[in-house]
């Protein structure tokens, strides 16, 4: 039996000195008052307490959902115009950008939201220790941004899951994602964000090891995962790389900061504390990489990234977690804040047309016609006569249908019923519709990510169906594979220029089945003018498959 040890005395440590892991620098966001009222000072045991109604949080929150499905940062707007002036970017960059700008100034009317997919409701508090509210913050949070989702043109995209494979709609765009936390003295900050599915996708976590940590395998590493990005996100990107982190979940919410640049005034060095810190020379450096891709804001050019933030994190010396994000053409995020002052929001660019240049140029090369109300046999004789890369302008009817209505089709085949007539006669748009406003054809309605129906095209098209696909961003193999065995055509869209599609092409909306299924109907559309280009034909040719994408 082992005998008693004294307890030893407690070892005597230095004075602790705390060193915020991210150490921002001042607030530079311009902002603008949202109301005065729901805000008062009151003094409790000799200090003074800033006392914020409920009812201020959830005004604040469903003004911050209004404005950003509506209107974007001046700085993002000012990016687009640079890709115009830009001597260096290609037709269809300027194309692309041209047509983002179009957007913009379609959803600052306040009736079309700048995308169908009006997002997930993300919010950050910070709530100083000299702040009290009624203590229910995150249903007030949600609930402001409920009332947006239910007031506005913007489409519910969050399903609840009945059981493991059976989900239904929430129809209200709930549940939000709040996190509230304890920080500062008597100001309460926010940061809003609508994230939409397809740039949520695009956020990756790798856990690499230490021996990463040299420039060249950093780099080498870095464009190789930089390329799985692709292009069904709507690019160009503000894309976000952290390198480190104390927790794999740490590093991917940082990697969504930095994205919206929320993280931008970290100094720009460590220290042996720890800090948070960006590197300002990688970040351009993974920029130029970008550039020389090639692979452009969509379909080709200079212009896959607008920037790149490059964060470092302290992280445990077994692990090296690497994160890598995005935030798409639409950019959604505004900061927040409730003072002694009132209660404000970040003041967003309500006159975009200032950075549209003044003479349409002629952008995007040539442009061949093709009318989608011939029968489905000349379309594709058409379509069999151009390479990949060409500009279309489609007239005609469509039939609009994504996951669920894919689902649903496969079902009808696998026990042995043929594809409906409309699916085999008609080009299938994969897209889901935001909200109709009063007086409109439509809703904001752009293409959503191809790769989600990448399973069901070769036993469509062996079946006479899915023959021309519309959508977003590159696809598999398997797709090129089928649409050479089968002869059919798979045509790129532009991500992220719903309100201008709603406002110019989209003619006629109608259900043709599952209208239970919401957004994710199956819908027969008239389209007039809709512009596309050839990503895969009949002959095996994919255009991102040039772009070491497909």
């Amino acid at each position: 039996m082992n005998a008693p040890i004294p307890v030893p005395a407690p070892k005597a440590v230095p004075p602790y000195k705390h060193t915020p892991l991210f150490p921002l620098g001042a607030d530079k966001t311009p902002y603008r008052k949202i109301t005065a009222e729901g805000v008062r000072v009151e003094t409790v045991m000799g200090k003074e307490m800033l006392v914020v109604t409920r009812e201020a949080l959830r005004a604040l929150s469903e003004a911050a959902f209004g404005d950003i499905n509506h209107y974007l940062r001046p700085g993002h707007l000012a990016q687009l115009r640079k890709i115009l002036d830009d001597p260096e970017a290609s037709d269809n960059d300027k194309f692309v950008a041209f047509d983002f700008l179009k957007n913009a100034n379609i959803a600052a009317g306040g009736i079309l939201p700048m995308c169908q997919d009006t997002g997930t409701a993300i919010i950050m508090g910070k709530k100083g220790a000299r702040v009290i509210t009624e203590g229910d913050d995150e249903a007030a949070l949600s609930e402001g941004a409920r009332d947006a989702y239910l007031r506005r043109n913007l489409r519910y995209s969050q399903v609840a899951p009945l059981s493991m494979f059976e989900e239904k709609n929430t129809a209200n765009n709930m549940p939000a994602q709040t996190e509230i936390y304890a920080e500062g003295d008597d100001t309460y900050k926010f940061m809003f964000m609508a994230k939409g599915g397809g740039s949520a996708n695009k956020s990756f976590l790798f856990q690499g090891t230490p021996s990463l940590l040299t420039k060249d395998r950093l780099h080498a590493f870095l464009k190789e995962k930089v390329l799985t990005l692709g292009t069904a996100a709507c690019p160009p990107y503000h894309l976000a790389i952290v390198i480190g982190g104390t927790s794999a979940e740490l590093c991917m919410k940082t990697v969504k900061l930095a994205s919206a640049r929320y993280l931008d005034e970290l100094p720009t060095h460590g220290s042996p504390d720890g800090n948070a810190f960006r590197d300002l020379e990688m970040e351009q450096q993974i920029l130029k990489m970008t550039q020389s891709l090639g692979v452009g804001a969509q379909f080709g050019g200079k212009y896959f990234c607008h920037d790149v933030r490059v964060i470092r994190l302290p992280r445990h010396g077994a692990s090296l977690p690497i994160g890598l994000g995005v935030s798409c053409s639409a950019d959604r995020q505004v900061l927040g804040k409730i003072t002694r002052d009132g209660v404000y929001l970040e003041e967003l660019e309500h006159n975009p047309a200032k950075y549209l240049p003044e003479v349409e140029a002629k952008l995007g090369g040539e442009v061949v016609q093709i009318d989608l109300n011939q029968p489905m046999k000349d379309i594709l004789a058409t379509l069999t006569k151009y390479p990949t890369k060409t500009r279309l302008s489609l007239t005609g009817t469509m039939i609009v249908a994504r996951d669920s209505a894919h689902a649903k089709l496969r079902e009808r085949l696998e026990k042995g019923e043929p594809l409906p007539d409309y699916f085999k006669n008609h080009p299938i748009y994969y897209a889901g519709p935001a909200k109709t406003p009063e007086g409109y054809a439509s809703g904001s309605f752009g293409p959503t990510t191809a790769g989600r129906m990448d399973s069901f095209v070769d036993h469509f098209q062996a079946a006479g169906g899915s023959m021309v696909m519309l959508a977003k961003g590159n696809r598999s193999a398997a797709v090129r594979d089928a649409c050479k065995k089968y002869g059919g055509f798979y045509l790129g869209s532009i991500g992220g220029s719903a309100a201008n599609l709603a406002e110019h092409c989209i003619k006629k909306v109608e259900v043709v089945e599952y209208p239970e299924l919401g957004m994710e109907a199956i819908w027969r559309i008239e389209v007039e003018n809709f512009p596309a280009f050839i990503i895969m034909d009949d002959k095996g040719n994919d255009f991102f498959k040039e772009l070491n994408l497909g």
